[in-house]
């Protein structure tokens, strides 16, 4: 019906209609029209979803992975119970035909490749079915379902304040539960299960290894057997790798003797292929653009957003002195509407290596003229190995943006290059620091021992490793992790620009001072800040060179750098009226910059705040008091009149002609505030700093309270635990 046919029915329905209704109506006829209409609108409306509209009961199927959706390749959805199966560790233990199963929990991927590590070695040197398990990847329940001819080895990290890795939350809200629930009978068997742990930890830390601690406890409480002594390992030696290597060995001599498991000599075996691929196009490859490990699927990825280039502004020099270097820079987030941040959350950063390193290796393996070949990463063992590193890419993208070449190589690793080497002279002197315990540590304290210097050191930078493989290269080394940063802005008065603070570190060996090892971060912000600020306003200052153009030239020459924010629980009080007590050390004192800017805001505007007391320490007050300007400047405006609502307590360790004072023994001094305005006034207590620095003062208000109350240690523990527990003690702390 056209627009001509319309009109005329309209017209009679509307005659007719009059007629009905007589002439007193004609006035209304356009209020009739109206709630027709709406009528007609109304019941089409109500009708959404029964007559048409109907939803799609298999919407949900549009969100699912496209290998899990009906017509992907033939796979169907999987069910409940498949997807069950699909998670039970028992049940894949038997499909796979598997003996042993190698757990890890991993925040930074150490306990990660450890475990990679051990679980190839068991299959290669004994013969042992194994599987390495990240434990997101099972249901903790189905642990209690493997048989008495199992084997469970756990190899869990522990970071911040005794908490467990991001993947193995399951496992500790099950263990916890399950304790809380008490001994009943529906509680979980495993008295058919025989287990060996290894933890990783930091003795600098209160609750070092605490998460292996509360396993083991766990595990014996329930019935199961554990075969080897617990092992653990401290980040704080720098001896997480020989004490890996000591347990391993104790681990092996029980599979000899107890098990009677037959052992092999072992020649290396990749777990995956590096297969050269000419025909793929640059705009295929990764070229060093960094990714959230597994594409951001880990639990914890909700904390973190997603990983841009950020603009840089406002590069400047913290210190006054030439020979140590402290970094402020600012990062643009006005490009990412949808990145965001609060006070007190963390800025990831993700470095490139330097590229003398990059060089170095390159030269060494003889691959200066495959810089930029296309290479394909895959998996030999989809069971066991997951390839979390980008592919396909380059040895220019592996090298500079995805491993940690400059990570000190451990001594297995050492060992196992002596089947590569280039000359006898070579394979002798790699043999003696890979088997040797002593001769390896005493070269650690001369040399800095990254992969490619030492390859070139046993060649004496004559031969080409040629026939070492780069698949072991890349299965010995770790992938390279961002650095995080505590923010040093207040997100109140800076919403799109973010602030960091970093100590660049060049840390001369002791028993060699011309050789430094220098942080790979912090190092590359100093070149970064180099290439904003003119550089006779940074006269000697001599560091690593980056390449600063980025993947692809996506950081304009050093104008931008990759970066993700992460969400923390260093927050200030909800209640601006409660007060505060910062203790920091160095740069530690970068949240506690944005706190007191944000309260000095509130306070500007009559807002009230509640009482601050500052603590920090440095070496010279005319040297390395960083901010100091800006805090003396925010004291004078929170003047009341009658008092300063903030108060700075310094403490300065290498000032002439004075003796050496610490934060926390400024905090004994203070003690009697410090507990005062916790106990009366409801005041939070913030720490931020090295981890030894945050266990001193921890111990010295113990001591303090021990002495003051005449409690005993119990009782002093007891009250500190309380605060932590109520949120009110908080910490914020780095190895």
């Amino acid at each position: 019906m056209d627009s001509n046919q319309i009109s005329p029915t309209l017209s009679q329905g509307m005659e007719h209609i009059s007629k009905i209704l007589g002439p007193a109506s004609k006035a209304s006829i356009p209020d009739i029209i109206a709630m027709v209409i709406a009528a007609v609108v109304a019941s089409v409306y109500l009708s959404r979803g029964i007559v048409w509209d109907k939803p799609d009961p298999y919407a949900y199927t549009l969100f699912e992975r496209p290998q899990q959706q009906e017509g992907a390749g033939g796979v169907k959805a999987l069910s409940d119970a498949q997807k069950r199966d699909e998670r039970n560790i028992a049940k894949r233990m038997a499909e796979t035909g598997k003996t042993l199963v190698v757990f890890w929990g991993s925040q930074s991927g150490t306990a990660e490749r450890l475990a990679a590590q051990l679980a190839k070695e068991c299959q290669l040197r004994f013969g042992i079915g194994t599987l390495c398990a990240d434990l997101s990847d099972y249901d903790p329940e189905s642990i209690s379902e493997l048989g008495s001819n199992h084997i469970a080895i756990f190899i869990l990290s522990t970071y911040g304040e005794g908490d467990p890795s991001d993947n193995a939350t399951g496992l500790w809200d099950w263990m916890q539960n399950t304790t809380a629930a008490g001994s009943s009978d529906e509680g979980p068997r495993l008295a058919n299960l025989r287990y060996g742990a290894f933890g990783l930890g930091n003795s600098n830390y209160k609750n070092y290894n605490r998460v292996i601690d509360v396993t083991v406890a766990f595990l014996d409480n329930s019935g199961a057997k554990s075969f080897v002594a617990v092992g653990k390992a401290d980040d704080a030696e720098r001896s997480t790798e020989e004490d890996f290597l000591s347990w391993k060995d104790s681990l092996f001599s029980v599979f000899r003797t107890d098990f009677q498991y037959v052992e092999k000599v072992v020649e290396f075996q990749p777990t995956m292929a590096v297969i050269e691929d000419v025909s793929l196009e640059p705009i295929d490859l990764h070229h060093g653009e960094p990714t959230h490990a597994a594409d951001n699927n880990k639990k914890g990825a909700a904390a973190c957003s997603q990983i841009q280039t950020l603009g840089i502004k406002n590069a400047r020099e913290l210190f006054t002195s030439t020979n140590r270097h402290c970094v402020h820079m600012e990062l643009d987030l006005s490009e990412y509407p949808e990145m965001n941040y609060k006070t007190g959350d963390h800025l990831a950063l993700w470095p490139s290596s330097p590229s003398n390193e990059v060089e170095l290796l390159t030269q060494s393996l003889g691959l200066q003229r495959k810089m930029d070949t296309p290479l394909l990463l895959k998996s030999l063992d989809s069971s066991n190995v997951k390839i979390e590193l980008p592919s396909p890419t380059t040895i220019r993208a592996l090298f500079t943006c995805y491993l940690e070449i400059c990570a000190p190589v451990s001594r297995s690793t050492v060992e196992g290059l002596a089947q590569f080497a280039p000359n006898p002279e070579a394979k002798a002197f790699i043999l003696k620091l890979g088997q040797d315990k002593q001769a390896y540590s005493t070269y650690l304290t001369h040399t800095h021992v990254t992969l490619g210097r030492l390859l070139s050191l046993a060649s004496n930078s004559t031969g080409r490793w040629s026939k070492l493989p780069l698949e072991f290269v890349i299965e010995s080394l770790p992938r390279i992790q961002p650095r995080y940063y505590s923010i040093s802005s207040s997100s109140v008065l800076s919403p799109r620009r973010v602030a960091l603070t970093a100590l660049v570190a060049s840390d001369p060996l002791p028993k060699n001072p011309q050789v430094v090892i220098n942080g790979v971060a912090s190092n590359y912000l100093l070149a970064l800040m180099k290439a904003q600020v003119p550089i006779h306003n940074l006269a000697g200052i001599i560091a690593p060179e980056y390449d600063l153009a980025g993947p692809n030239g996506s950081l304009a020459q050093g104008q931008k750098l990759y970066a993700h924010i992460r969400r923390s629980k260093f927050r200030l009080p909800t209640q601006s009226t409660c007060p505060i007590i910062m203790i920091a050390a160095g740069t530690g004192l970068a949240p506690f910059r944005a706190f007191i800017a944000e309260r000095a805001k509130l306070h500007n505007v009559g807002k009230p705040v509640g009482q601050m007391l500052l603590f920090f320490g440095c070496r010279r007050p005319e040297e390395d008091f960083i901010y100091q300007n800006e805090l003396l400047q925010m004291q004078k405006g929170l003047d009341n009149g009658k008092e300063s609502l903030f108060k700075i307590v310094t403490a300065f360790s290498r000032e002439q002609n004075s003796p050496k004072t610490y934060v926390q023994h400024r905090v004994n001094e203070y003690g009697t505030d410090i507990v005062r305005l916790m106990e009366e006034e409801g005041a939070n207590l913030y720490i931020c700093g090295r981890a030894t620095m945050a266990r001193e003062v921890s111990s010295i208000l113990g001591d303090f309270l021990i002495q003051t109350r005449r409690w005993n240690d119990g009782q002093a523990q007891n009250w500190i635990q309380d605060f932590r527990k109520r949120g009110k003690w908080r910490e914020d702390v780095w190895g």
